[in-house]
């Protein structure tokens, strides 16, 4: 588990970090450079060595053999029977003579098992011993009768083993018979020398790996460091600081960078700027046609509420009339009072007047002012409020006015059906759902149903007079608490609504306290 989860955080690091990134690319790379330079190298000097002191102790053995057959040519045959430990003596000391000028080497005199039914004297230098050469190398002697190279082991008498080239040829001694001349070449100075370079070229290497590192910082600071202050600067421009500029230093790809991030903030500032201009203007236009319409719209009102209460006296179209006009004018009144609230919420000037107020009784409350509007439609609202509900901080007007367009809504779409408003708490949350089961919703209506004016059948007549700004205030309500209203639905099945606000104004929570999907909000029951 620990190897898992060092692999995984090493990952989330390498993924999220182009500094570490750059650095263990180009540490790794320069640590497979630096090794393979460092074995080219050792293996061509190992090789130029090893070349070498073969080259010298081939000429350094034949020499040897030479002296050999020379002093074997100074016995005479009559001589030589009777003295055949002299003659051994005399060519070991004659090889060892000519070669000794060259440095350390051994010498063995071996005699051919096949030669000799009878004692054959044998002889050797510095306690070599017989077990240096191998049966192979005798063998390949004896069969091809000239000269064979070997690389092996060199062992003394007292255990000691040395590397070494050993160099074997035959010799034949008349009267005595035929002999094996061993020429042994102790590679001990090539070895300490091959180690020296290998000491050398290891440095060498590490401080090639340490100049590799050392530059792919330098460069990953000018190449990172630039791009982390773009990063940066992005950031603060998100955040709303339109002036943020980077300082253009270079002419090379980053300062083209830095140009083209200029060039988009300063599009971006004057975009914005215009935006804001043009909202502005919205707004104010908005909010000065809401006030200039409020005076006239206030005498025609007098006016219809006098004609309204005179109704009974004129004849039936007089009066229909009068009651279409006293139910237009209340509900032009009503869209004015939406149009200036939304225009103060697009302004941020909204303020909240925040208590203690008991959800479960806002939300009895508004149900039992819609119950006659409920049914003359034919709907009934039940309400279920669990006991963990409690209170929330919060404007009371506000939560108000977002569970009575709720519940409204859901009563205009319900279609003589019932309405469900469940309303529950946890530890940081209240939450309010009103489930109905009418049209529905179409995929991805569950997020237009808050733009402003919009409706899911624009052929469809409103019964309760709307002014198609309800869920879009309802909206910026929620917003301006901290909280959150979401929308789900189905075609024929209906549609949930679910507010969820703070326990305090602003303050983070994380987990609603009532489902939003229709299935799982269907199956839930209050305590």
């Amino acid at each position: 588990m620990k190897i898992r989860e060092f692999i995984r955080q090493f990952l989330k690091a390498w993924r999220g970090s182009l500094t570490l990134r750059i650095l263990l690319t180009s540490i790794s790379m320069s640590v497979v450079i630096a090794a393979c330079i460092s074995l080219v190298s050792i293996s061509s000097v190992r090789d130029s060595l090893l070349n070498d002191r073969k080259q010298s102790s081939l000429t350094q053995a034949q020499a040897g053999i030479q002296a050999a057959n020379r002093v074997v040519a100074s016995f005479p045959d009559s001589q030589i029977s009777g003295q055949e430990d002299a003659v051994v003596d005399a060519i070991v000391g004659a090889v060892s003579q000519v070669s000794a000028s060259n440095g350390d080497f051994e010498v063995l005199l071996i005699a051919d098992p096949s030669s000799f039914t009878h004692y054959a004297p044998e002889r050797g230098t510095n306690e070599i011993a017989y077990d240096s050469v191998s049966n192979e190398m005798r063998k390949a002697i004896r069969k091809q009768s000239a000269e064979v190279l070997q690389i092996a082991d060199l062992v003394f008498l007292d255990g000691a083993t040395k590397s070494g080239i050993i160099i074997g040829a035959p010799i034949e001694i008349p009267v005595m018979g035929k002999y094996e001349l061993y020429q042994l070449f102790p590679l001990q100075s090539e070895i300490e020398n091959l180690s020296l370079m290998q000491s050398a070229i290891s440095l060498a290497a590490g401080l090639m790996t340490l100049a590799f590192i050392f530059m792919s910082v330098i460069l990953t600071r000018q190449v990172v460091k630039p791009i982390r202050q773009v990063a940066a600067s992005a950031e603060r421009l998100k955040a709303g600081r339109l002036t943020e500029r980077i300082a253009v230093r270079t002419r090379d790809d980053l300062g083209k960078l830095a140009e083209s991030f200029n060039s988009m903030a300063e599009s971006m500032q004057s975009q914005i700027q215009r935006l804001e201009a043009l909202s502005k203007v919205q707004q104010q236009f908005v909010s000065d046609v809401s006030h200039e319409l409020r005076t006239p719209l206030t005498t025609i009102s007098m006016a219809a509420e006098l004609l309204h209460a005179s109704k009974d006296e004129f004849d039936p179209a007089s009066a229909k009339a009068a009651s279409l006009l006293m139910h237009q004018t209340n509900r032009f009144e009503n869209l004015l009072n939406d149009l200036l609230e939304i225009s103060r919420l697009d302004a941020g000037v909204a303020r909240l007047d925040t208590v203690a107020v008991d959800v479960g009784g806002v939300a009895a409350r508004v149900i039992e002012g819609l119950e006659e509007v409920a049914r003359d439609l034919g709907v009934k609202v039940q309400l279920e409020v669990d006991q963990s509900t409690g209170t929330a901080d919060c404007d009371e007007k506000r939560l108000d006015r977002i569970v009575r367009n709720l519940i409204s809504n859901a009563i205009e779409h319900a279609g003589n059906s019932v309405v469900r408003v469940c309303v529950a708490g946890n530890s940081d949350s209240v939450s309010i759902a009103v489930r109905d089961k009418g049209i529905g919703l179409q995929p991805g209506e569950s997020s237009l149903v808050f733009n402003r004016f919009w409706r899911a059948d624009p052929s469809r007549q409103r019964t309760l007079g709307g002014t198609g700004l309800g869920l879009a205030i309802s909206l910026e309500d929620a917003r301006i608490h901290g909280g959150w209203l979401e929308a789900a639905g189905a075609p024929g099945l209906g549609a949930n609504f679910r507010l969820t606000l703070p326990r305090v104004v602003h303050t983070d929570f994380n987990t609603p306290a009532l489902p939003l999907e229709l299935e799982e909000i269907d199956s839930w029951h209050g305590v």
